[in-house]
């Protein structure tokens, strides 16, 4: 058994990518399962699941972008996330902020509201949750 890929989260967050939406797809079953032969991931994916060799290709891709990392039995690789869920999104938020946003989280918060996403309950508990944060 040979552990490859091992990196610290500072060299990540460092190198961060953005994902496609299948690596994402991808990203959301590692972190679920936590370790994964890949037909294992196959198995979860929906009913749009690429070809084997193409997932292999998509997990090979996270690897090389420092997101997943490995442990070899012999030719079989068992796959897991070396980045966190928690770690990701808030990367994700932060350069969706900066991107749509213009780094304002009022015109976020305004965009829902436009949006008529959150009902008058959702709203009470932010505005709670604000107030115990001060």
């Amino acid at each position: 058994m040979q552990t490859k890929n091992t990196v610290t989260f500072a060299q990540i967050y460092i190198r961060m990518q953005k994902l496609t939406n299948k690596e994402e797809e991808v990203m959301l079953i590692l972190w679920r399962l936590n370790k994964a032969f890949v037909k294992d991931v196959m198995a979860e994916m929906k009913d749009d699941a690429p070809h084997y060799n193409t997932l292999s290709t998509i997990i090979r891709n996270l690897e090389e972008k420092g997101f997943v990392g490995h442990v070899a039995y012999g030719n079989t690789h068992q796959y897991f996330p070396t980045i966190s869920r928690e770690a990701y999104r808030k990367r994700f938020m932060k350069n969706a902020l900066e991107s749509y946003f213009d780094n304002s989280y009022k015109n976020l918060v305004s965009f829902f509201a436009e949006e008529q996403k959150l009902s008058t309950e959702e709203w009470r508990e932010i505005v709670d949750l604000i107030q115990k944060k001060q």
